[in-house]
């Protein structure tokens, strides 16, 4: 069982970069999708969460309306869109597989992949 953050990189304010989330040896369409970050220094925080069907979307007051999150369950892939980027957004990205659409704590979630970075800056 494998999740695979990617897609981070280094982006100038107010660009996009669009992370995907991959999976091996399971379905990805049996769990919730969350995206969280962790800056350094800080907690991990819960970005973005993505219901099994796709149809429900959670997002953290700092991302909405920059953010979104969408899933191909027949490509067994996850991603989110990150539009107008801003420097607080620098951390290192994860996706995390969990039962619960719309959980909020990292402790909820079952798998965790290894994260991807992404630097806001010019």
């Amino acid at each position: 069982v494998q999740l695979q953050a990617s897609g981070g990189g280094l982006v100038q304010p107010g660009g996009s970069l669009r992370l995907s989330c991959a999976a091996s040896g399971f379905n990805l369409d049996d769990y919730a999708i969350g995206w969280f970050r962790q800056a350094p220094g800080k907690e991990r925080e819960r970005v973005s969460c993505i219901s099994r069907s796709g149809g429900t979307t959670y997002y953290a007051d700092s991302v909405k309306g920059r953010f979104t999150a969408s899933r191909d369950n027949a490509k067994n892939l996850v991603y989110l869109q990150m539009n107008s980027l801003k420097p607080e957004d620098t951390a290192v990205y994860y996706c995390a597989a969990g039962g619960v659409a719309g959980a909020l704590r990292p402790y909820e979630y079952d798998y965790w992949g290894q994260g991807t970075l992404v630097t806001v800056s010019s």
